[in-house]
């Protein structure tokens, strides 16, 4: 037997390499990722490790032949009953090496290739497990890495649409853009008040309690002169209450909020010290797509006992890593996705996400990677 171990940086290209070197009857014995090249152990980048390994007289050609030999010598008036126990025999042995695979973590592979281009994608261990084997349960047999890729987008798909997706109703009329600094909070909400007054005909108002930096208020009153609305800055929760008030005869109220480090628990109830939280006032948390999945998990978690009723996503067009999407949404107690933006461009670069389009967006690396 040929045993050799390949190191590559996605497992798309160790399969290249193994099928190259020892051909397509070639068997995945180990894989697992390490961490390869960097300086004094600074910036290294993640690598799959796999061993592979060629049988010049594999097992299991020995036992086909085998099965073909005791076939000739038994057959006769009960050869086709004989032949069905052998193929039997052979079926239960192939489910039986599957099964053993799966429990020490491994699969085929090509649901093993579809697994490592997942956790590249940043997509959690547990959601990934999930839906390699749900479609290896129901496709046991299937060793086409392309067909895999089809059927685990379609399972994908139909997780996402047990979840809510969509765009804001305005029904409230106060709406809160929350989230961390740098997110673009401010973008968003210039481009979700255009869409509101272009689209849905709505009279808008803006108000802002980012106090903390002057180039964010310049920014927003930069919005309110282009998209002729008017604007308040709040200083406190005071101001807040009347500025609110005196935009009481308006459809929409955007307020946009101080970004702040809020995986830090205390920048949270500043922000309830500065604003309203209640029944007629919508909220938004906004995260950027460049951010790591667990910092968005983290922050989304702080704000557990405030009514966020959505997320959106900014810098979709700044990163090929997807899987924060999908953690934040297949996750429990999750909030639904209400916009993702793609570009500085205001009112354009606003996406309404569907599942078809997270599922596409979350696979669509697989071919082109």
């Amino acid at each position: 037997m040929k045993v050799k171990k390949y190191i590559a940086p996605t497992m798309p290209e160790a399969m290249q390499q193994i099928r190259k070197e020892l051909g397509s009857n070639a068997v995945i014995l180990n894989s697992k990722e390490v961490s390869k090249g960097g300086f004094f152990g600074i910036l290294k980048k993640k690598h799959i490790e796999v061993v592979a390994a060629l049988d010049p007289s594999p097992l299991a050609s020995k036992a086909r032949d085998s099965a073909q030999q005791h076939v000739s010598v038994h057959k006769g008036a009960d050869g086709n009953d004989r032949q069905s126990d052998v193929l039997s025999e052979i079926k239960q042995l192939k489910q039986m090496f599957l099964s053993t695979n799966q429990s020490n973590g491994h699969y085929p592979p090509a649901y093993q290739i579809m697994f490592h281009y997942l956790r590249d994608q940043d997509v959690s261990p547990e959601i990934c497990t999930s839906l390699i084997e749900t479609v290896l349960s129901e496709h046991p047999d299937e060793t086409d890495e392309r067909i895999v890729y089809r059927y685990v987008k379609q399972a994908l798909t139909e997780q996402l649409q047990q979840h809510s997706f969509g765009q804001m109703y305005f029904d409230k009329k106060v709406i809160h853009f929350v989230g961390p600094t740098g997110v673009g909070k401010t973008t968003t909400l210039a481009k979700i008040a255009a869409k509101a007054m272009i689209g849905h005909n709505k009279k808008v108002a803006f108000i802002t309690v980012d106090t903390y930096r002057i180039a964010a208020i310049d920014q927003l009153k930069t919005y309110a002169r282009i998209l002729n609305v008017p604007i308040e800055v709040a200083y406190d929760i005071e101001q807040y209450r009347h500025a609110v008030e005196r935009f009481k005869d308006y459809d929409l109220i955007f307020v946009d909020t101080a970004g702040r480090n809020f995986q830090s628990e205390r920048y949270v109830k500043e922000l309830t010290n500065s604003i309203d939280f209640n029944d007629n006032i919508d909220t938004f948390l906004v995260l950027s797509m460049t951010a790591k999945s667990q910092d968005m998990l983290n922050v989304h978690d702080q704000f557990n006992h405030l009514p966020i009723k959505g997320l959106i996503f900014t810098k979709v067009d700044e990163t090929r890593q997807y899987g924060g999407l999908l953690n934040m949404t297949l996750s429990n107690n999750r909030s639904s996705i209400a916009y993702m933006t793609n570009g500085q461009d205001v009112p354009d670069d606003l996406i309404e996400p569907t599942p078809e389009y997270l599922a596409g967006l979350i696979m669509e690396g697989f071919h082109n990677g």
